[in-house]
C-alpha cells in the first residue's frame, strides 16, 4: 500500500466532488482532503497517473504534490492572514 500525494485547485464545494470521484476508482482504500491547501492524499494500491484520469475526468484540475506547492501554500495562508488584520483608510 502506497501514499500519493496530489495538488487539486478545488474550493471547500469541491470536496465532496473530489471524494465521491475517487471513491470509484478501484484500489483506493482511504482519502484526504485538505480544502485550504489544496491537497489530496490518496492511499491504496493504485497507480498515480489513474488518478489524475479520474479527477481530471470530473473537470477538476490536478498535478502531483511537490514541495514548491508547499511553500506556496504556506505564502498564501500568510499572505491572507496579514491582509485580513489591517485596517486600510
Amino acid at each position: 500500500m502506497e501514499s500519493t500525494e496530489l495538488k487539486v485547485e478545488m474550493v471547500a464545494l469541491h470536496e465532496k466532488r473530489v471524494r465521491k470521484c475517487l471513491s470509484k476508482v478501484k484500489g483506493i482504500e482511504r482519502v484526504e482532503v485538505e480544502a485550504s491547501l489544496q491537497k489530496v492524499v490518496v492511499t491504496g494500491c493504485v497507480n498515480r497517473s489513474k488518478i489524475l484520469k479520474a479527477l481530471r475526468r470530473v473537470g477538476l484540475r490536478a498535478e502531483p504534490w511537490s514541495p514548491h506547492n508547499e511553500l506556496l501554500s504556506a505564502y498564501a495562508t500568510t499572505t491572507l492572514m496579514f491582509n485580513n488584520s489591517y485596517a486600510f483608510f
